[in-house]
This record gives C-alpha cells, structure tokens and sequence, in this order.
C-alpha cells in the first residue's frame, strides 16, 4: 500500500527523472534563524553541494519559520512541495515513534557516544523506518544535549520542578517526559521569546546555543544543566522526490548531507564552553551540578510507558539503551 501511494505521488507530480547532476533548485527548511544549529547545517550543505555540481544543483533555504513549523515543515517534505529539511527529531513522534528512542531521558553518557549510534547500524533503522511516512533519512545533525531554563527559581532536584510551566514541542513524548518531573508542559511552537517574556510559560529546555543565539538571557534568570536529553536532527529528503534522481545525484546528496551534519555537530559542541561563559556574565544563575540521580531514578520506569509499546519501538529501544551500557 505505502509502494503504491508513493506511485501515485510521483505520477501527480509529474516529476521527470533527472541525468545525473541535471539543473535543479533544492528547497530546504528550517524553523530557526540564520546562525542557529539547523541554519548551519544547512548553509554547509548548500555550500557543499553548489560546489560539487558548479551551480548545476542550487539550494535555496527557506529559514525562521517562513514556511511554518516543523510540523508543517514535515507535510510539506512528504507532498515535495520543498524537497528537503533539517528537523529536529521530537516532531517526527507523532509521524512514526521510532523516532522517540532518541530522546529517551539520559539515554546517552556524551556526543562520542551519541555519534557511535546514531551514525551506526541502530541510527541506520531509525532512518529506514521513515520511508514509510514519506521521507528519506540521510543522517543526524544536533541540537544538542537540553537544559532547563525558567523565570521562578533555581532547579536542583525534580522537587525544584514542581508546578513549573515548561514549554516543550509537539511531542507526546517530551509531554511525558515533564509531567513525570512534576511540571506543567506547554506545546508551543517556534520562536517563544514573547511568551516567556510575557510569563505565558515559566521555562523551557534547549540546548546552549539556543539561550546565546535567541538571547533567553535577556528573560529568564535561572539554567540547570539537566543535559536531561540528547536532542539531534534529523535531515530528511522528501521520498517522492528522491525516488527521482539518478543513483549518482542520490549518493551526492546523502554524502554532502552527512559531511555537513558532522561539520554542524563539530561546530556546536566547540563552541559550548564559550556560551555556557557567556550566559553566566550575562547574569544568569547557572545550577553546574543537579542530583542528576534523582532526576534519573524518576525515569526507571519509563521504557515500560505506553509510550513505548509498540514493539518495534521497543526492541529498538532496548538494544540502544543495551549499547549505551
């Protein structure tokens, strides 16, 4: 059935297969403004790939939300009205839940050990599996590790997030996540400057480079340093599009896709140090060590959620948290 609605998509398109390295424009979107982790990655593969055709293949980025959410983001790449995007993987939860095995609670110690899977064998399913919603997964650029950030008081224990309203994204995964450490989540899509400075919401959790670059610094007085989850993107094709292209053009594009997600992840974690200072002189008041074991032990039981019940999701998450052991 997935096949056949595929070869009707691409017959009411009308799309043409190309030559190898025939003249086209790439549509690419992203949520986030020029300077953020998704931006990055993408502008490298632009780069990457305007110079490995000579101009031949243009890529035209579509940036701070100027085609919608990430949600609308990910209807749109599925129809192939843009042909590409770099996502970030909570969005993806309610199009097929594989996806939530990345952004299990504390699922991984460190990057080394986040790469090790995510460029391997496990992350290789993950990305398999989302042909069958439409899209191609080429690989995994990042976020980065999340951390709290809120208005009210500083966070040491999940007793410290009792009552907080927290923005997350629309994950019913990320819901979860908040409700166990006793807040109040709020989906609320991107940008929130405004509603965090009008007291909308309490808080919210990103990574480093989201409170420098979105200057949450300006607005909320206290961060803990949860690292609570390993936040990646996932950079996506649309299936109906990519079903087009020469073999050539494909290996081209997942190569210059991959080069730039490893060149983004690079680039982001050698700057955090320097964030991380920054934001503590812009004055706020950083929690460097929460009892992380509290915040542990409230996700013993989460892998048994309905969350998680769908056995494929779980076997796949089992062996990940298995090799993360």
């Amino acid at each position: 059935m997935q096949k056949l609605l595929l070869s009707v998509l691409i017959g009411c398109f009308c799309i043409t297969p190309l030559t190898a390295f025939g003249a086209m424009t790439i549509k690419l979107g992203v949520v986030t403004k020029p300077g953020s982790a998704q931006n990055i990655a993408a502008e490298k593969f632009k780069d990457l790939i305007e110079q490995k055709t000579s101009g031949e293949i243009g890529v035209k980025i579509y940036h701070s939300a100027s085609l919608g959410n990430e949600t609308e983001l990910l209807q749109q790449i599925q129809l192939n009205t843009i042909q590409m995007g770099v996502i970030t993987d909570a969005p993806f939860d309610t199009i097929n839940p594989i996806t939530r095995v990345i952004s299990y609670p504390f699922l991984f110690k460190d990057n080394a050990q986040a790469d090790e899977i995510l460029d391997g064998p496990l992350g290789q399913e993950i990305l398999t599996a989302l042909e069958a919603q439409g899209f191609k997964g080429l690989c995994f650029s990042e976020n980065g590790f999340r951390n709290l950030t809120n208005n009210r008081r500083l966070v040491r224990t999940p007793a410290d997030i009792q009552g907080l309203k927290i923005r997350v994204m629309a994950s019913p995964l990320q819901k979860i996540i908040w409700q166990t450490l006793g807040a109040n989540p709020t989906p609320m899509p991107w940008p929130i400057y405004t509603e965090l400075e009008q007291g909308v919401i309490d808080g919210q959790e990103n990574p480093l480079w989201v409170m420098q670059e979105y200057k949450f610094y300006e607005i909320q007085k206290y961060m803990t340093l949860t690292r609570h989850v390993y936040s990646s993107h996932i950079d996506v094709a649309s299936l109906v599009w990519w079903l087009t292209l020469p073999a050539e053009t494909q290996t081209m594009i997942r190569e210059a896709m991959c080069e730039a997600a490893r060149f983004q992840r690079r680039d982001n974690r050698e700057k955090d140090a320097a964030r991380l200072a920054f934001l503590k002189e812009k004055g706020m008041q950083v929690e460097d060590t929460p009892n992380l074991g509290d915040f542990r032990a409230k996700f013993a039981q989460l892998q048994s959620n309905d969350i998680y019940s769908d056995a494929k999701v779980n076997d796949l998450l089992l062996r990940i948290i298995a090799a993360t052991r």
